[in-house]
């Protein structure tokens, strides 16, 4: 790529926002052409299920953007190692277990929100509020600003000469429109055209980046960088493959809304489960390739730099006339993975609270727009945080601890068990995430718990069921039974 684009000069930098606006602008055309002539009705399955219209193809789509934005290309390629392929690899099993085992459960239930089964589960309130507010925080404190964060950065290192925060509130507001204008239908469609430009582009980087060094990706590299085989110290120990990290698949891809959400817009199971197949077919083929091999050619190209290796290594093998193309792909990924959540997270808002504690939504199109515009503002507000971890993906992933296996553990109770109490469910989550707040603050830091987070995360799930079911049985004076088939068979009594 020219000098000029490289460090960021003034042509460059212009010519590549020119061509990122334009095929942004040609991406929402299409999408407008796909949707204009949808019927809607308001609802909240309209506005956050897209009325149950969604073929495989968006579901596929909709799935494998909501998931690879710049979290996955520059937090996992700044790890600068092969290992972390294990995280994408082993999301090809979760998409199994979403497909065949939560799928039917959610369409069985007819819920809008995955808080919904908890709540049909327990015949309890307090667990969906209490689970729908921690899936809220996760959305507004870390999934969001987190995205617009490595979104700004990678346009900012790929070539983009303009302030952090203005490029972050760039991809926010575009999110935003998305998300106000069209609800999950716009969003998923949306995500679809652009995941396939991201996915041919992202191909092609891997391509240029191996032709860049011979082909010969361990010339020069440490051995721990290219081995699968992690040790006890690296991000991915390999036992964890067998503990903890099935667990957090589960809990993302089958339980996590602004992922599930897509998989329960289709208009019956088997649409569904052809879509999520779709994209469990990406997920093992396609994206383990783009998320580490590139980091790994920077390493040898550049050294050790962190989360800066993906976008300098694009300005590298790139050729110029391709640099603002790519810049559009990739803000068109940030601004589909912005929209979804921001989807998911108005949807948890208007159905978990707002109905419950502040009246009836009378339209769900305007209180759609006015809760997106306030994700908007704190997320962007938010970015600067994240500016300064050393890595985004590892971060994320112990910050998801805090929620992630305590949510999990209400799930696994209410599908297995059944004469638990929705107070029993809250007790066991709330017994997690404080469990793992001070696993995380307090004795990791201090080093009081030789465990790897991934295996604490084990801990945390098992500890969190057992609290559930003992404060049921002790002090609630109920009964739990082992009973998941007399579960199932009674999902479609109580959602009628």
């Amino acid at each position: 790529m020219s000098q000029a684009v490289m460090s960021g000069g003034t042509g460059g930098s212009l010519v590549q926002i020119a061509v990122c606006l334009g095929v942004t602008a040609v991406i929402g055309l299409v999408t407008w052409l796909t949707i204009r002539r949808d019927k809607h009705d308001g609802s909240d399955k309209d506005v956050y299920l897209a009325g149950n219209s969604l073929s495989w193809l968006f579901v596929a789509g909709a799935i494998t953007l909501t998931n690879l934005s710049t979290d996955q290309l520059v937090g996992m390629n700044g790890n600068q190692m092969l290992l972390l392929a294990w995280w994408e690899i082993s999301g090809f099993v979760g998409l199994l277990i979403l497909a065949y085992v939560f799928v039917p459960i959610y369409y069985r239930a007819k819920v809008t929100t995955v808080t919904e089964l908890l709540e049909q589960r327990y015949n309890g309130g307090g667990i969906r509020t209490l689970v729908s507010a921690l899936f809220l925080f996760g959305m507004i404190l870390i999934y969001l600003p987190a995205g617009l964060y490595s979104g700004a950065l990678f346009l900012k290192t790929a070539g983009i000469d303009l302030p952090l925060l203005v490029l972050a509130a760039f991809l926010g507001v575009v999110a935003a429109a998305y998300t106000m204008a069209g609800g999950l239908r716009a969003v998923a469609v949306m995500e679809t055209y652009a995941g396939i430009g991201v996915l041919a582009i992202a191909v092609l980087i891997v391509v240029l980046a191996l032709n860049a060094v011979d082909w010969d990706i361990a010339r020069g590299v440490p051995p721990e960088r290219l081995t699968m085989v992690g040790a006890a110290d690296s991000p991915i120990p390999f036992h964890t493959l067998f503990t903890g990290m099935i667990f957090i698949q589960i809990y993302y891809w089958s339980t996590n809304q602004p992922i599930t959400q897509k998989a329960m817009a289709a208009p019956n199971v088997r649409e569904a489960q052809k879509g999520v197949l779709a994209a469990a077919c990406v997920r093992i083929l396609i994206i383990p390739a783009i998320v580490v091999i590139p980091g790994v050619v920077a390493f040898q190209l550049f050294g050790d730099i962190d989360d800066a290796a993906y976008g300098r290594l694009v300005g590298e093998v790139l050729p110029p006339w391709l640099s603002g193309v790519f810049a559009a792909a990739i803000a068109a990924a940030v601004i589909a993975h912005t929209a979804a959540v921001m989807n998911a997270a108005v949807g948890l808002y208007a159905v978990d609270f707002h109905e419950k504690f502040v009246g009836k939504v009378e339209s769900h199109w305007r209180l759609s727009s006015i809760v997106t515009a306030l994700l908007t503002v704190t997320s962007i507000a938010l970015v600067p945080v994240f500016a300064t971890a050393t890595s985004i993906i590892n971060l994320l992933q112990q910050l998801n601890g805090l929620s992630s296996m305590p949510i999990l553990s209400a799930f696994v109770v209410g599908l297995l068990f059944t004469g638990v109490e929705s107070r029993a469910a809250i007790v066991g989550v709330l017994w997690g995430f404080a469990l793992y707040a001070v696993y995380t603050f307090v004795a990791e830091p201090l080093g009081a718990v030789p465990l790897h987070y991934i295996d604490f995360m084990v801990v945390t799930l098992v500890t969190s069921i057992i609290a559930a079911l003992a404060f049921n049985r002790f002090v609630l004076g109920g009964r739990a039974a082992f009973a998941p088939r007399k579960v199932f068979a009674g999902l479609a009594e109580t959602a009628r």
